[in-house]
């Protein structure tokens, strides 16, 4: 979803609203320095996995009500998708207690974020800027931006969609702050789409160079 190469893990990495996600235990398996930023880091392993298992069949009831909304290619069912996320909050879990150890793992969260500028090469926002626009307001999706430009030479947002498949209403106003502040900002197309029509990200580069847009529509029905 982020279009990663291989020069982009060479860096510093930041996640900011990571939740239990693997992405740090896989990444610093191959040696990546990675930071997971979420507040779900305040609690223990036992009480993150006892709440995974709580809401585990109210989240797959709620796709299976939504199947439409989303791709089934790569992953073919709900029941797939249930056992593929379940394998990647293992991973998680079974890397927590030495990620907080290591501090890979700590309790922060957007707009505020606990380190000195450009302490990252890339930082990476998934499935909360954007997507949550009805919880989030514009003034919070601006704030946070500029928080993670002040923190990492590059930023990467997906998805850009809001719930329900619409075109987040923060977006253009996102794009015009982001410029006016001196950063470049372009719309890039991503190989990746599970949420029909989510298949491009915001790329935020830290550099007072000015670069037009050149977001292509994605294909699907």
């Amino acid at each position: 979803m982020f279009s990663l190469a291989g020069s982009d893990m060479a860096g510093r990495i930041l996640g900011c609203g990571d939740g239990p996600a693997s992405f740090n235990a896989e990444a610093t398996k191959r040696g990546t320095q990675v930071i997971s930023c979420d507040p779900i880091y305040a609690f223990s392993k036992e009480d993150i996995e006892a709440r995974i298992a709580a809401t585990y069949e109210q989240v797959i009831d709620q796709t299976r009500q939504n199947q439409n909304e989303f791709v089934w290619e790569v992953i073919t069912s709900v029941e797939e998708l249930g056992k593929a996320r379940m394998a990647t909050m293992q991973a998680f879990l079974d890397d927590y207690p030495a990620g907080l150890v290591e501090e890979r793992y700590l309790n922060s969260e957007l707009p505020t974020l606990p380190f000195p500028d450009a302490s990252f090469d890339l930082a990476l926002c998934s499935h909360l800027l954007f997507l949550y626009s009805q919880q989030l307001d514009e003034g919070f999706h601006h704030s946070s931006l500029l928080e993670l430009c002040r923190v990492a030479k590059e930023v990467r947002v997906f998805p850009l969609l809001a719930f329900g498949g619409a075109m987040s209403p923060h977006l253009e106003g996102s794009i015009e702050m982001l410029r006016s502040a001196g950063h470049q900002v372009t719309i890039q197309r991503v190989s990746y789409e599970f949420q029909r029509g989510a298949c491009e990200m915001l790329k935020i580069q830290r550099t007072d160079g000015y670069h037009q847009d050149s977001a292509d529509g994605c294909n699907g029905d």
